[in-house]
């Protein structure tokens, strides 16, 4: 599909995206006709991870569920989400994904028509969706863990050829989705930046926006802070910003397999629970404490979405829901959204792969039904 017969399409699909739709989300949609960068929509959704890597090599010998294969995203995703009264989905996505792996600059089309089909999707069935690169020219928090073949060759931080390429494919998509509104589509700059210094993040983040503005003026930009934590430095560039619901990590990764070592002394969790590492109570207040400085940026006038949130599932259920139970009534009470991670797999609702869940059949799925209804009350 041209761009010309994408904007088309879209703009078709946004005049009956309503059609079909529950009353909850209908009504959502009406109030998000003007969204602003300073005070965020509450929505509510999950991540999809057709495109969070390119093959599945990458992931093999650390956690070989995250090895996707580069599919299209699955109609049947949104309109599940939508049938389930959410609004939202995230697409965190490796650039890889839709440009030659040793060739920046050499664009497959075909895979980026992929993409304008979960944004029709998303029209089509009343979702926002927040366009994430995972990975980026120069970048991923997941370099950590992958073998010296599978990392990124330069870094976006300290060279000037990987910002240079960063910025183009950025430029690609503001050119592509220019014409759809702020209420369909949002730019999630970089997945989770950090290892590197703020000085050097905020040069690149102050790039990134010029050159998608240059192009799209009023294009929602939202950027993960820096380091996990709130990026006061940026506020003048009049983007949002997403904090994590990860903490604490004894709850949220007890025996995820990316961990490493790292977490061979954590105990079964509870919660509340008294943490092993430090001796710290761990429960609501200390949720409460944890969203602190962020609701200091807000009251800046940046507006917040949490853009990932969940617990693996070697965490017992029974802690996990009341977990985040916990954390949805905070988020609910300071008017966050979220999007948990992730819709199917081991943080999700569908197939997630608990041991200690009775699932329940869903067009060929295991559905944790009480983890939606607890999704669904917030």
């Amino acid at each position: 599909m041209n761009r010309r017969k994408f904007i088309k399409s879209t703009t078709a699909i946004a005049a009956l995206s309503t059609v079909g739709i529950p009353l909850s989300v209908k009504g959502c949609l009406l109030d998000k006709n003007q969204v602003s960068y300073s005070k965020l929509p509450q929505w509510r959704g999950f991540n999809l991870q057709e495109k969070f890597t390119h093959k599945p090599d990458e992931w093999l010998g650390i956690a070989p569920q995250w090895g996707m294969s580069n599919e299209p995203f699955r109609k049947s995703d949104f309109e599940w989400i939508a049938e389930f009264g959410f609004d939202f989905v995230r697409l965190p996505m490796s650039y890889k994904c839709w440009s030659d792996e040793n060739d920046w600059y050499k664009i497959k089309e075909e895979k980026l028509e992929e993409i304008d089909q979960a944004i029709e999707y998303g029209m089509q069935f009343g979702l926002h969706v927040s366009i994430n690169f995972h990975r980026a020219p120069g970048y991923t928090i997941n370099d950590i863990l992958f073998k010296e073949e599978h990392k990124e060759a330069k870094s976006l931080w300290d060279d000037q050829e990987a910002l240079d390429a960063c910025a183009f494919h950025w430029r690609l998509f503001a050119e592509r989705y220019k014409e759809i509104p702020n209420s369909q589509v949002s730019f999630n700059l970089l997945n989770e930046p950090l290892r590197t210094t703020e000085e050097k993040h905020d040069r690149v983040i102050r790039r990134l926006v010029k050159d998608i503005r240059e192009i799209d003026p009023e294009r929602l930009i939202i950027i993960d802070g820096f380091n996990f934590k709130p990026s006061f430095s940026l506020i003048d560039l009049n983007i949002a910003q997403c904090p994590r619901g990860y903490a604490p990590g004894e709850v949220t990764h007890y025996k995820s397999t990316w961990m490493g070592d790292d977490i061979s002394h954590w105990q079964v969790p509870d919660w509340p629970m008294k943490s092993v590492i430090d001796g710290k109570l761990l429960n609501k207040e200390y949720l409460e404490e944890n969203i602190e400085p962020w609701k200091k940026l807000e009251q800046e006038g940046v507006g917040l979405h949490v853009g990932e949130w969940g617990t693996y599932n070697t965490t017992p259920h029974n802690v996990a829901l009341a977990w985040m139970e916990d954390n949805l009534k905070i988020w609910d009470d300071v008017g966050w959204g979220w999007a948990l991670w992730c819709f199917r797999g081991s943080f999700g609702i569908l197939d997630s792969g608990r041991k200690d869940v009775k699932y329940e059949k869903f067009y060929g799925h295991q559905l944790d039904r009480r983890m939606l209804e607890l999704l669904k009350k917030y």
